[in-house]
């Protein structure tokens, strides 16, 4: 079969897209060390990197003080400041934006806290400061951004809306798709908390060598994200996961078994509450050893429900109640073992309250890979030496 213009321009273009994918997150290279491990000839890889200098995906590694004598050869890197990505965790208590280059690694970071009761337009306003401000404090415009991706509480539909359920006042009726196309031209996308601090963990967290993840988003409020083979699961309408809307559950109520714990001061807000119970806990207070033990029984149903359908590898325990994994993990644990078959490794999360945002970052850079294999990113301009 005789093979046409077309199919030697978009194998030119793979070659070129593994040279990117060889260079990526690696020490700078040669052309021969490219040249293994991209699987392609010497010669080949040459005239691939050349181009890809030519268009300012990638460039070339001058040497520094001290070099070997004589020339050295040619190394070259990917240009991770070609472009870059924003995640924004709209949350009901901050709005926190992260600032990633292309490699992923973080270039800023900015919280500010917003009013629980906020109204939609209230809340959007903060948005858009809070990505001002971190963009100015990066030197850069909305337009050198190439992807967006925001994370918001309740299950978020192919659309970005959260139109079944959510804790954020009024949130049902926003459209924060169409209010950030307003000032982005790349590609913004909405997603559920809990889905993206599953892919979160999966990237940076502690659940890096696993493909079947359920994160376990454990505070004032309950939820789950799931991983299968690597992906992040969805479902049909975005709901999948909201396994805390059935009553049987008792995801809903398990916190209360906190709140009312015996002997929390009167003036305690609910997560000050929290906080005292386990630190009761620690101490040995016997009221508050029973008030997790029963918050564990109830959380462990949903937990166990999702485990038997699911057989995931790793259970991460995130949220604000995972800071105090080292009094709740082992309850928990225990509890998991009474209803499981097969029990699947219990780890608590390290990343804290960014795990919403690294995980958008994720899903925004997967928007820029997907758009590289697809040949719809125009590669930077080359920068002027």
């Amino acid at each position: 079969m005789a093979t046409t213009g077309t199919d030697l321009s978009r194998m030119r273009e793979m070659n070129q897209l593994s040279i990117v994918w060889a260079l990526r997150g690696g020490p700078p290279s040669t052309v021969t060390e490219l040249a293994g491990r991209a699987g392609l000839s010497r010669p080949a890889v040459d005239v691939l990197v050349r181009a890809l200098v030519g268009d300012g995906w990638v460039e070339v590694e001058e040497p520094g003080p001290g070099s070997v004598v004589g020339r050295p050869a040619r190394r070259y890197r990917f240009r991770a400041d070609a472009g870059h990505v924003l995640g924004v965790d709209v949350g009901v208590h901050k709005v926190l934006a992260v600032l990633s280059d292309l490699e992923g690694d973080v270039v800023r970071t900015l919280r500010r806290p917003v009013a629980p009761e906020a109204p939609p337009a209230a809340r959007l306003s903060e948005v858009d400061g809070v990505i001002d401000d971190v963009l100015r404090s990066a030197g850069m415009t909305p337009a050198e951004v190439w992807a967006v991706t925001v994370g918001v509480t309740g299950p978020v539909d192919a659309a970005g809306r959260t139109s079944l359920s959510t804790p954020l006042p009024g949130w049902t009726e926003a459209d924060p798709v169409a209010h950030l196309a307003a000032r982005f031209s790349c590609p913004v996308r909405v997603e559920n908390d809990c889905k993206l601090s599953a892919v979160a963990e999966r990237w940076k967290g502690v659940a890096q060598d696993a493909d079947d993840i359920v994160f376990l988003l454990a505070g004032l409020r309950t939820g789950a994200g799931l991983l299968l083979d690597g992906t992040l699961r969805r479902g049909h309408g975005g709901a999948a996961g909201e396994i805390g809307a059935l009553k049987a559950v008792r995801w809903i109520t398990a916190p209360d078994h906190l709140r009312n714990c015996p002997g929390i001061p009167a003036a305690a807000a609910p997560g000050e509450a929290a906080a005292w119970v386990f630190q009761a806990a620690r101490d040995g207070d016997r009221d508050a050893r029973t008030a997790i033990r029963r918050y564990t029984r109830d959380l462990a149903v949903g937990v166990a429900a999702l485990v038997l359908t699911l057989d995931p590898q790793v259970v991460v325990y995130g949220g604000g109640f995972s800071r105090s994994a080292d009094v709740l993990l082992e309850p928990l644990r225990r509890e998991l073992a009474r209803h499981c078959l097969r029990m699947p490794e219990l780890r608590a999360s390290t990343l804290g309250d960014e795990s919403v945002a690294l995980g958008a970052v994720r899903l925004a850079l997967d928007e820029v890979d997907g758009r590289l294999l697809s040949d719809r990113l125009s590669a930077p301009t080359a920068p002027r030496r």
